[in-house]
């Protein structure tokens, strides 16, 4: 916008009026060759914040320094003229040589105003350019000496200049056009200055330059080179301006297309407000989106929904509709964000307090904070937390959100069979509802949450779309940034969340969903474990629940120990819990009833609580008979021992017959097979007579037909099973093995090992055989659960029968023709 120097002037009748100072003064150089020597060799210098005095052109200068106010009240006494030079740097409060440019200007101080804020005012007036030199004082203000400059002015018959001149009042003129009624008076003034040089110094003067191109006007010694720079720099300042006006020409249409549609929007609130009123739903809505902290994206769209339920009418059923999916928009969270607790000592104390072990998890989570401590930004990871039901998986979620001060929430997707339950309804069906994900943000009340996925391995599928599917979007770091629910009809960013899902079996989960996750194994818990959580955690919750005060009942170590090992068969400590809430209950019973209760519970009160002692089918079950030996399994509650038996009878006329019992799968039958098939090959190897198998029908059977079992893990343990049962040779107490096998005699890896580890120790074996391969797995596991185990690892089945059976027969041995 053009600005030029004003002057607040009084008038005759003691009223002010502001006009502007720009009168034409035709100054020569010749008018300063009366300067005294002495003068210029010690002239007062005034230096200037982002103002350049050009010669022959008045201007107005406030003086606020010290050292200005005390150049100016000398130079008053003395009447003298003074030099006025730009500062290069406005900051600097005492400017040296080297803070000012080389050229300024001669000046005359016209007049000095006080104002009444006790400012002061100069009116300055240009006289010729000079040269800065040598600074002769600092002290009460800057002196110099200076050189007068000489300018190169044109040829009155200089028709290029001529043309020039009258080209930079063209674009002067069509500038100040675009500016307003503003520039009259300045326009007026440009009519009136006919000379060249005094038009040139007038428009660097008024014309808001920055000072850094008026010092080059003003230091540029050629005239006509002069005008050329200035129409340069006009051509610039006449495109900003033209722009600007285009600007505000659309502002001002844009203003008055709103206040159309404003007067509308008015008729039509009036309108509805006679059939039934709407306005108090509209306007709620209305303050609660000027509360909202979303993008433009999310603003736009919110407010088109909007102006279609003002269309309304509030009696209709898509006014319910509509107004539901505004408030559900309004409930989400749009970028707001809980502050993370980034102290990592704080965080792992209260995961130790809520967990005991489950170090994997802890580590994980703690590596995440630090990094995000760091950098400041990052993607959350998608954690997928896999093992035995009991150990923790699900209640650690919770334990994470409170130790990272974030919130919470937890979806179940046992059974989830509808696509719709994680991308949400399309709007078109009746009773549409966003989905599961979205939910439970609005619920979190924040965009970085801890969202649990409990039991993702149990979705399901159907004719309604797999959910599974749906929710490789949600799981993908570098998809979920922009996740689309069908109902919110917006994309969300859910790269901020927390996604910790649960499993207690992989082979369920679909391999895209499965890669997309960081799996962390959770193994179930040693007797050790087991008593420290039952201490720390389950004790003192069922006491809370069953309405005792803290410590009133004592649980000894040696009562949880029976607990365990005699009313419990499980890799976590659910079962655990339930059998120590069942004791308290009976003693809260007695408690209530004013009977006399036990507060320290002793191991052989236990019966009297929980009955008999369970059967627990996992302790070692010796080994007197031949073809008896104790393999180990995995399954989705955790690692068993299970016991295979086979047994000879003599064949009848068909002769050589293998029988497999006890709900077998397809691949545990062909292990079977494939023992046998061995044992026949090798036969001489293990001391056995190659008609014995004419005479013989084999019967292999694994106890507790009424579970399932499959998998290869067996095929050692009917090798060994089927060479003692042909020996007659005993097994080697308190062993137990697991691999599977080949028809070349090799032993292979298998999974589980951990799990396996665990129902080993339960059950009381000290010996146990796996695949060398498997080494790499036990070095893994901690040596706390490791201790009292001693491993033997094998590569064949020659080496697994020379360690598992003894030379000497068992008690009343089978007498083998």
């Amino acid at each position: 916008m053009i600005e030029f120097f004003e002057q607040d002037t009084e008038m005759s009748d003691g009223t002010s009026h502001i006009v502007p100072i720009f009168t034409e003064i035709h100054h020569t150089e010749q008018d300063d060759s009366q300067l005294q020597e002495t003068e210029l060799d010690d002239m007062p210098i005034l230096p200037l914040r982002n103002m350049v005095l050009f010669p022959g052109m008045t201007m107005p200068v406030a003086v606020g320094r010290d050292k200005s106010l005390a150049l100016i009240n000398d130079i008053q006494k003395h009447n003298r003229p003074i030099g006025v030079v730009c500062q290069i740097n406005s900051q600097e409060e005492n400017p040296l040589k080297n803070d000012l440019y080389t050229v300024g200007t001669i000046a005359d101080i016209i007049k000095v105003l006080h104002l009444p804020d006790n400012s002061t005012n100069v009116i300055l007036q240009g006289r010729s350019s000079f040269e800065l030199g040598e600074i002769t004082s600092q002290s009460p203000y800057l002196k110099a000496k200076v050189r007068l400059l000489e300018e190169t002015q044109p040829t009155p018959r200089d028709r290029e200049f001529k043309v020039l001149i009258s080209s930079i009042r063209e674009i002067t003129f069509e500038m100040l056009n675009n500016v307003g009624d503003g520039a009259k008076e300045l326009v007026f003034a440009i009519k009136n200055i006919d000379s060249p040089v005094y038009l040139i110094n007038f428009l660097a003067t008024n014309i808001p330059f920055e000072s850094r191109q008026k010092q080059a006007l003003l230091e540029e010694r050629n005239i006509k080179k002069r005008a050329y720079l200035l129409y340069g720099y006009l051509s610039k300042e006449a495109q900003l301006v033209e722009l600007k006006a285009a600007i505000q020409s659309r502002t001002r249409e844009d203003l008055s297309q709103q206040q159309r549609e404003h007067f509308l929007q008015q008729q039509l609130r009036t309108i509805q407000e006679e059939l039934g009123n709407g306005e108090d739903d509209i306007t709620e809505l209305q303050e609660r989106m000027s509360k909202m902290k979303w993008g433009e994206t999310e603003e736009a769209h919110f407010k088109k929904e909007l102006r279609k339920l003002e269309r309304l009418n509030p009696q209709s059923p898509d006014y319910s509709v509509q107004y539901a999916y505004l408030d559900n928009l309004l409930s989400l969270p749009w970028h707001t964000y809980t502050k993370d607790n980034f102290n990592l000592k704080k965080v792992e104390s209260k995961l130790n307090h809520d967990h005991y072990g489950l170090e994997k998890v802890k580590d994980r989570i703690l590596e995440h904070l630090s990094v995000l401590k760091l950098r400041g930004d990052l993607k959350a990871p998608i954690l997928c937390l896999y093992g035995p039901p009991g150990v923790g998986k699900t209640s650690l979620g919770k334990s994470v959100a409170e130790a990272l001060n974030r919130k919470y929430a937890r979806i179940s997707l046992g059974g989830l069979h509808d696509e719709a339950e994680i991308r949400g309804h399309r709007r078109t069906y009746i009773g549409a509802l966003p989905g599961r994900i979205m939910q439970a943000i609005a619920k979190c009340g924040s965009s970085n949450p801890v969202i649990l996925l409990d039991e993702i391995d149990k979705v399901g599928q159907d004719f309604k779309g797999d959910p599974s599917s749906a929710l490789l979007e949600v799981l993908d770091p570098e998809q979920n940034s922009r996740f689309h629910d069908n109902y919110i009809d917006i994309d969300y960013d859910l790269s901020k969340v927390l996604f910790i899902a649960t499993a207690n079996n992989l082979t369920t989960i679909s391999q895209p969903l499965l890669d997309r996750m960081e799996i962390i194994e959770i193994n179930g818990y040693i007797m050790e474990e087991k008593v420290e959580i039952a201490r720390k955690h389950l004790v003192p919750k069922q006491l809370e629940e069953n309405g005792f005060q803290p410590k009133e009942i004592a649980f000894p170590k040696e009562t949880i120990v029976k607990i365990v090992e005699n009313y419990t068969r499980e890799s976590g400590v659910r079962e655990l819990e339930k059998k120590i809430g069942k004791v308290l209950r009976k003693i809260a019973r007695e408690k209530a009833t004013g009977m006399t209760f036990d507060t320290h519970i002793t191991s052989d009160r236990l019966s009297h609580y929980l009955g008999k002692e369970e059967v627990n089918r996992d302790n070692y079950e010796g080994n007197e008979f031949a073809g008896v030996v104790t393999g180990l399994a995995w399954t989705a509650v955790g690692g068993e021992i299970l016991f295979i038996e086979s047994s000879l009878a003599k064949a009848g006329k068909s002769g050589d017959k293998l029988t497999l019992t006890g709900n077998l799968g397809d691949v545990m039958k062909e292990s079977a097979v494939i023992a046998m098939q061995y044992i026949k090959a090798h036969a001489d190897a293990f001391g056995i007579n190659h008609e014995t198998f004419d005479k013989y029908n084999v019967h292999i059977h694994v106890p507790e037909g009424a579970i399932p079992k499959d998998g290869p893990s067996a095929g050692v343990t009917m090798a060994t099973s089927l060479v003692s049962s042909f020996t007659q040779r005993k097994v080697r107490d308190h062993l137990a093995m697991t691999g599977e096998i080949t028809l070349r005699g090799k032993v292979l890896p298998v999974g589980g090992i951990k799990e396996k580890i665990l129902a080993a120790k339960r059950a009381g074996i000290t010996h146990i055989i796996l695949c060398k391969e498997n080494k790499k797995d036990v070095d893994e596991i901690n040596e706390r659960y490791l201790k009292g185990l001693n491993f033997h690892f094998v590569n064949t089945i020659q080496d697994v029968i020379d360690f598992a059976l003894l030379p000497e027969k068992v008690s009343n041995p089978l007498m083998i023709e």
